[in-house]
């Protein structure tokens, strides 16, 4: 943990991603996350299952991380060992307590990716969903969770806007030499200029 609650909830919200870098829709996604939950914790995992650390490292990452949740005093921070869904909510309730309700923040991209992974035989992440819940924002279009998961998979709802925003955006906008500040925290545009060597 790098920034703990105060006391334990006993229900949590977690944002896990890449954060490469915060985005203001990571930030949207926690704020719509504080009306289902009394804490947001933010878990950069050291393993990512669908991609790598590539660009800026582990520890930039976590920099901007902290940079821009500081002004919320319920975001929280922890660094995961590994970044399935199911890892992080284990990870959590060594912490929390086994009692703590885990509801994970995600973008429709996200779900689809975590409900339609390959994890090695079937019907494995409907098992998972007995330790968690998601809460999907719309991006792009509304999620439609297969039947059988729709007990433990609810809508999000988020202010419109923030489909376009994501850290690819941010990213390919400093390549182009386009504008990318309003996409990203405002606390956080000079730590994205040094660790993207913007200019």
């Amino acid at each position: 943990m790098f920034r703990q609650p105060p006391e334990n909830p006993a229900v949590l919200a977690i944002l896990a991603g890449s954060f490469n870098p915060p985005t203001r829709a990571h930030l949207a996604l926690a704020e719509a996350g504080l009306t289902e939950a009394p804490e947001v914790l933010f878990v950069l995992p050291r393993l990512l299952p669908h991609k790598t650390f590539e660009g800026v490292g582990f520890a930039g990452r976590l920099q901007m991380l902290e940079a821009a949740t500081t002004a919320q005093p319920r975001y929280s921070i922890a660094v995961s060992e590994r970044g399935l869904f199911l890892d992080i909510a284990r990870e959590c309730r060594e912490v929390f307590g086994s009692t703590v309700a885990v509801k994970f923040l995600c973008g429709r991209d996200a779900a689809e990716r975590a409900v339609h992974w390959n994890y090695g035989r079937p019907g494995a992440f409907l098992e998972m969903l007995g330790e968690f819940e998601l809460l999907v924002a719309s991006r792009g279009g509304a999620f439609q969770p297969p039947a059988e998961m729709r007990q433990r998979i609810h809508a999000l709802v988020l202010p419109p806007g923030y489909d376009e925003v994501s850290a690819t955006e941010v990213r390919e906008r400093i390549a182009r030499s386009e504008p990318w500040e309003h996409l990203v925290p405002e606390a956080i545009v000079p730590l994205v200029r040094k660790l993207y060597r913007v200019g």
